[in-house]
């Protein structure tokens, strides 16, 4: 069961967020839950069909619910026409972040004017020349280069590492241990050494952009790495430079996505998606976990490329009979061409 959170009635829930209130809008709700789980004071909600039939035998205090099935329950709800959407709302209403300090602390070494109303947790360095906008929170360990610029509302989690000149939106979430702006992989071969190429751009992103743990967004090598508005990228992700990810895309996690790639606005790459370098997305596109992109997608639709599991034996033989397609091919077609030529002589 979740924790408590605040304690608001469906009416006071319904004047912040919106939705019918249909039922006591007096219900008091404190946290939130699922159909199967819900007692007293909870709000469930129902989002997949297949789980319809829980809306008989659920305990929730109230349910939210879209147009199509608001009848179906007979207690207090609200109407919405995207519950899953008001439930996440809903979740953030009565579960607000508490960052647990506020101020600048003692061990926090800050070579910038800081404006005030953020809060800087300790052993925080912040380099020289950095702009944070109202309201920021950096909490402890975290390391923020030269002439950063973080936009108000935005907050770090421990040990996130920014680094210099990269540039960074408003009401940016950004998870422990990731690192925004190293250098990208650029090394140009010399006879047996490798020359490595400086990295001077850096790395831009845009507004309401969530970026998971330990997830790296590498600087441009001339141009910069550019995150649209509205971006969720999951845990582990790489990003390499020069990448242009489309506004409100969705990267799950253990993504990697090579240099100079482009996604279009809306795309989203299931887990372990990878991506190979210089291939450019259609906006709309899809890209199911664990597939492999190697050429461009010029039109939106899902993609797959997974080659499904089988036990190891029957694996091997298909496998086998795959490197033998371009074999077959070519016997077909001069299987075909003999048979033309037997149909033009009769």
């Amino acid at each position: 069961m979740a924790a408590q959170g605040l304690m608001l009635t469906l009416s006071d829930i319904a004047a912040q967020l919106g939705g019918d209130v249909l039922g006591n809008g007096q219900t008091p709700i404190w946290r939130v839950a699922t159909l199967a789980s819900a007692g007293v004071g909870d709000i469930a909600f129902l989002a997949n069909r297949k789980y319809r039939a829980q809306l008989q035998s659920t305990q929730a205090a109230a349910v939210i619910l879209a147009p199509s099935v608001a009848e179906e329950f007979s207690g207090p709800r609200i109407v919405v026409a995207n519950p899953y959407a008001y439930y996440a709302r809903v979740a953030g209403l009565l579960n607000p972040v508490h960052q647990g300090f506020s101020g600048v602390h003692p061990s926090a070494v800050v070579a910038s004017a800081l404006p005030p109303g953020v809060a800087v947790g300790s052993h925080v360095s912040i380099g020289k020349g950095v702009t944070l906008g109202q309201g920021v929170v950096i909490h402890p360990g975290c390391v923020i280069g030269d002439d950063v610029v973080i936009g108000a509302g935005s907050v770090l989690y421990p040990n996130v590492t920014i680094y210099h000149g990269c540039r960074i939106g408003k009401r940016a979430i950004i998870h422990s241990g990731a690192v925004i702006g190293a250098d990208g992989f650029g090394f140009a071969p010399d006879g047996r050494d490798w020359i490595k190429i400086p990295q001077i751009g850096v790395v831009v992103i845009g507004d309401d952009v969530e970026i998971g743990a330990n997830t790296t967004v590498d600087r441009g090598a001339l141009d910069d790495t550019v995150i649209g508005d509205g971006c969720k990228i999951d845990n582990l992700v790489q990003v390499a430079h020069n990448c242009h990810i489309g506004a409100g895309s969705v990267l799950a996690g253990c993504t990697g996505i090579a240099g100079s790639v482009t996604l279009g606005e809306h795309c989203i790459v299931g887990g372990a998606g990878m991506i190979s370098g210089h291939v450019t997305l259609a906006p709309g596109t899809t890209v199911s976990g664990g597939s492999l992109v190697m050429k461009n997608i010029t039109q939106p639709g899902l993609y797959t490329s997974v080659f499904p599991i089988d036990k190891h034996e029957e694996w091997v033989r298909n496998a086998a009979h795959i490197r033998r397609l371009s074999h077959l091919a070519e016997r077909v077609s001069e299987l075909e061409k003999k048979l033309k030529e037997i149909s033009s002589n009769d």
